[in-house]
């Protein structure tokens, strides 16, 4: 990757998002070769916009979904301001680019954990979690999913496919209750479509958190306090149509709803 190709890259990228609309492929000079050189364009991405960084997603912390997503690690993107909307949300479909509704919890911050040397404890991290929100993130990808997709390093620089974050109301009591265990069901136009807890997917959504503060410590960028953290699906992904309503009914922690009108 030459010297001039981050900074064209994140231009483009920016451009696309501003534009709300897609492209097929991408020109192999421009592909981030590694992870890193990725995570630095979407950060030059943050500068073109000139967009609040108000918080950000979390992607595969597991090794089916890592299989699927074609990455070795966990990964995460930016959340930019006004995307992240109380529930219930609604969405023009023919403006979204290869959308994908994700059932997830959020996390919105109540301290700032800034970098520093020594790593953050999940304990740390759950303290400064100010409260525990039901929620769905509506994914997006400014590469069309054709066969032209281009390698997974073009995604991370795109934000790892980040949207809008729908969520609910704050989970009463959240830290001594059992939200791991909890079943949480998507359904879309009231049938069925998946289920699916934080156990399974996570261990906890804490532990995503947890990660994500410790990366970001890394790399210099650190979190901030009112930040929303979306921690990753937990009932998998699938493909929605114009039309649809979805519902996440994370039982006695409430529900979301987002429609692709």
């Amino acid at each position: 990757m030459d010297q001039s190709a981050p900074r064209e890259l994140a231009h483009l990228l920016a451009s696309l998002r501003r534009q709300g609309r897609q492209q097929s492929g991408l020109d192999l000079r421009l592909v981030p070769p590694d992870k890193p050189t990725a995570y630095r364009v979407a950060r030059m991405v943050e500068e073109e916009l000139g967009w609040t960084v108000a918080g950000w997603k979390i992607a595969a912390m597991k090794e089916g979904l890592q299989r699927e997503l074609r990455t070795d690690s966990p990964i995460y993107g930016r959340v930019y301001a006004p995307l992240i909307k109380q529930a219930p949300v609604t969405v023009e479909y023919a403006r979204q680019c290869s959308p994908i509704p994700e059932v997830e919890y959020q996390a919105l911050l109540g301290a700032d954990l800034p970098p520093r040397e020594a790593p953050y404890s999940i304990e740390e991290v759950k303290e400064a979690v100010v409260s525990l929100h039901p929620g769905v993130e509506l994914a997006e990808c400014r590469f069309v999913h054709d066969a032209a997709f281009p390698p997974l390093p073009a995604i991370l620089a795109d934000g790892a496919g980040s949207g809008t974050i729908a969520y609910g109301p704050p989970i009463e009591n959240w830290r001594e209750r059992d939200i791991a265990g909890q079943e949480v069901v998507l359904t879309c136009n009231g049938t069925l479509r998946r289920k699916g807890s934080a156990a399974i997917a996570l261990d906890h959504p804490i532990v995503p958190v947890t990660w994500l503060a410790n990366e970001l410590s890394r790399t210099g960028i650190g979190l901030k306090a009112g930040q929303m953290i979306s921690t990753g699906t937990v009932t998998g992904m699938l493909r929605p149509k114009a039309g649809e309503t979805f519902v996440a009914d994370f039982g006695p922690f409430g529900s979301v709803t987002v429609t692709y009108a």
